[in-house]
């Protein structure tokens, strides 16, 4: 037996306080590497959470001008352009102007010896006189029958046969001073005159050459069918080809300015004055005519022009980029960025970085700058357009929008 002093020993207490060290060091073991480690998985995972979510750049469609120029070359050509040739045969006289002389409607420009022409002439006056007599002749003796045949001094027949030759004589007469007329009008054609006013760009006569009415003449070196060749330069017509996109646009009144190179930077305000209104089949282009007031000399009939149309769609588009574009088999396509309702992905939201997801809308191309493009269809202007799409992006996708330098969308 043990002795009263003696105890038993505390096994109880003993645990008790072997635990109360033990769990504080458990603890600082946990906090020391657990912990660590699960922040360490957390931030890893947040990490490939934002990964998952690509983050773009977007751009405000930019609304197209009011009215667009469209740049196109032009041909310049006289107003009235004529060559003038010989009505009447002959022998070329005199000749009075030269290539570069500005002339007026009616002025002399040379004269044609025509001296078979003028005996002609002289003939059928002749024979105008003669008619004139023979009619004169006809005409008393059908009158003096007529008389005679109311007291029945001669028959009707014979006094119907008097009156039919006055007709003949009548018609006789009549056939020669139209001779007459046609060689006189020939006559007048020996001097040759200028149709309009304009500028004689081409002479092809020197004295002594013989020149056929309505044919071949000029000298012996330029064996050319014309005598000159006239052009009015004071106003001239601008002939532009305008392709089919853009020919809804332009009608009479449509407003455009001419440059040449030339003189660069200076504007020649024009008007559209007519159009052929039909397209062209071989170039699908429809023509366009530009009358131009030119007194001052500014252009030069055959030379190179372009033209500036200010034209005016009904619906004025939308500017974008071409970095913004995608080019998919239905067609050229944008990426949007729309903002998703939250919850609808199970994903959380807070503060600026909502949830967002892709939208593609085709758009239809008005025209090409090269570095930008304006559309003519697929867009409202309120959209945000994703700069730099992958190739990959699909619609649904979820996106994060980038924020400007200022903290606001772009």
């Amino acid at each position: 037996m043990n002795s009263p002093a003696e105890k038993p020993p505390a096994t109880g207490r003993n645990l008790r306080r072997a635990g109360l060290v033990i769990v504080p060091v458990v603890a600082a073991v946990l906090a020391i590497g657990i912990v660590p480690r699960l922040r360490a998985n957390e931030h890893v995972a947040s990490i490939s959470r934002e990964s998952a979510v690509p983050v773009v750049q977007t751009i405000a469609p930019k609304p197209a001008p009011a009215t667009e120029d469209l740049t196109l070359p032009g041909s310049v050509a006289p107003f009235q352009d004529a060559s003038i040739y010989a009505r009447t045969s002959g022998y070329i006289a005199h000749w009075y102007v030269d290539i570069g002389a500005r002339v007026k409607a009616g002025t002399l420009l040379a004269t044609i010896a025509a001296p078979e022409l003028d005996a002609q002439l002289r003939e059928a006056k002749a024979a105008v006189e003669q008619a004139q007599a023979s009619y004169q002749i006809a005409s008393t003796t059908a009158q003096r029958w007529q008389t005679l045949l109311a007291t029945q001094s001669v028959s009707q027949q014979e006094t119907d046969l008097k009156v039919s030759d006055m007709q003949q004589k009548r018609a006789a007469l009549d056939q020669a001073q139209a001779s007459v007329a046609r060689l006189t009008e020939l006559q007048s054609y020996e001097k040759v005159v200028a149709p309009f006013d304009g500028v004689i760009t081409a002479r092809r006569i020197d004295v002594g050459a013989l020149v056929d009415a309505g044919g071949t003449g000029g000298g012996a070196s330029t064996p050319a069918s014309e005598l000159f060749h006239i052009q009015q330069t004071q106003a001239l017509r601008v002939y532009v080809q305008v392709p089919q996109s853009e020919a809804a646009l332009v009608s009479q009144g449509t407003s455009a300015y001419l440059e040449t190179p030339e003189n660069p930077g200076a504007r020649i305000a024009a008007t559209v004055t007519r159009t052929n209104d039909s397209i062209t089949p071989s170039n699908r282009t429809l023509l366009a005519e530009i009358d131009v007031d030119n007194r001052a000399g500014a252009l030069i009939p055959g030379a190179y022009a372009q033209v500036h149309l200010q034209l005016k769609p009904a619906t004025p588009g939308f500017q974008l980029p071409v970095n913004a574009l995608l080019f998919r088999a239905s067609g050229v396509t944008v990426a949007v960025a729309e903002p998703t309702a939250i919850g609808s992905s199970g994903a959380s939201t807070s503060g600026a970085e909502q949830a967002e997801h892709v939208e593609l809308r085709t758009v239809t191309i008005r025209r090409d700058f090269g570095t930008y493009v304006e559309l003519a269809s697929g867009l409202n202007g309120d959209e945000r357009v994703i700069l730099n799409p992958g190739d990959s992006i699909y619609a649904g996708a979820r996106v994060q929008v980038a924020a400007d330098p200022a903290g606001a969308r772009s």
